[in-house]
């Protein structure tokens, strides 16, 4: 018996023409944004069918998620640990949850503070957008999704305390399901890095975790106040022991003083 997926018309057309072309190009970007993020434990949510952490060199890698995964997952509700992730990778999730606000919350729950988090989408503003705004809601996998906006998205990981690091948009081709027409129009791809760079029909971008750190504010004491206060400490102190002679006979100045 074939395990549950959580996107199953997805799926069926990532086996498509069309889709075979969105997820190669998507493969080749993961890799070159993973490879140089280290750490201990990477998971990729989403698309188990393809292996985006194969050029990442962490030790623990694996996917969760619904189908061919290790960890079967609600994408709202992780199973890790807080801070327990360094690396997230999230292709084709946010624009097909029922709740994207609530999957980015538990990503940047379980992500270590400076983690990774790497997501692909569905681009609203390109030809892709515009062949979902044709078919309509009604339409089949991937048209019917929420696309995200980049800005929109940047915002939302704004609010989370993630740092946009990169971003990266292709596949310029129109939303032809024909291989043939893929391959005539392929010089629109090299046309629209050039430019129009923001128009790709996916993106992908990269985001970092960004904690503050805490700073801890000392009282400002005159002379005379921190004199009293080190007193009781050179009291109990007595007799200074030979490794902490010089540090003793400094204190004692304070109390002179």
């Amino acid at each position: 018996m074939s395990q549950p997926e959580s996107f199953p018309g997805l799926h069926a057309w990532l086996d498509t023409p069309l889709g075979r072309y969105v997820m190669a190009w998507e493969e080749a970007r993961f890799d070159t944004l993973v490879a140089d993020i280290f750490g201990y434990n990477a998971v990729q949510l989403g698309v188990p069918e393809f292996d985006f952490l194969r050029a990442n060199r962490m030790p623990f890698r694996f996917k969760g998620g619904a189908g061919q995964v290790l960890v079967e997952t609600d994408y709202a509700a992780l199973p890790f640990a807080p801070a327990s992730i360094d690396l997230v990778v999230l292709p084709h999730v946010l624009e097909f949850a029922a709740n994207p606000h609530q999957v980015l919350r538990e990503v940047e729950r379980v992500l270590v503070p400076e983690g990774h988090v790497v997501i692909a989408g569905f681009n609203p503003v390109s030809l892709f957008g515009l062949r979902r705004k044709l078919v309509g809601e009604c339409g089949a996998y991937p048209w019917h999704g929420q696309y995200l906006s980049l800005r929109r998205l940047k915002d939302w990981l704004a609010l989370l305390s993630f740092e946009a690091n990169c971003h990266v948009s292709g596949c310029f081709v129109p939303a032809m399901e024909q291989q043939k027409w893929i391959e005539r129009l392929d010089f629109m791809d090299r046309a629209g890095e050039r430019w129009w760079p923001i128009g790709g029909g996916v993106y992908i971008i990269h985001a970092i975790k960004r904690v503050q750190g805490m700073r801890l504010i000392m009282p400002k004491w005159d002379r005379r106040t921190r004199s009293r206060a080190l007193a009781p400490l050179i009291q109990k102190t007595g007799r200074p022991s030979k490794g902490c002679s010089q540090q003793t006979t400094t204190e004692k100045n304070f109390g002179r003083d």
